[in-house]
């Protein structure tokens, strides 16, 4: 995947098209991501034991990764992912202005 952990990506389609956020979590196998904001659900909680509270928590839950695009430093709009070799390391670049991406 080219996404990764931390990376600041923005929303291309769904019903959050156009957010901004943080990757929290990269989950390679069924290529989905967890962004902070982003696909938010409401989970009823239980009281489990005596003394402690039940609710409603709002919880980030995953979308499919080709639903983001990560966005560039420099350009400050989403893109495409590339790659090249600098000095013996495979390093991402942005499609658009050819910058490196962290």
């Amino acid at each position: 995947m080219k996404i990764k952990k931390g990376d600041t990506v923005q929303i291309l389609s769904g019903n959050d098209k156009g957010k901004t956020g943080e990757v929290l979590e990269v989950m390679p196998k069924t290529a989905r991501i967890v962004v902070k904001g982003v696909n938010i659900r409401k989970k009823h909680i239980k009281p489990r034991k005596q003394g402690e509270e039940g609710g409603i928590i709002p919880s980030e839950c995953p979308i499919h990764s080709s639903k983001a695009g990560v966005v560039c430093s420099k350009c400050g709009k989403p893109t495409k992912i590339g790659y090249k070799i600098e000095k013996d390391e495979k390093v991402r670049i942005c499609k658009k202005c050819g910058t490196t991406i962290k």
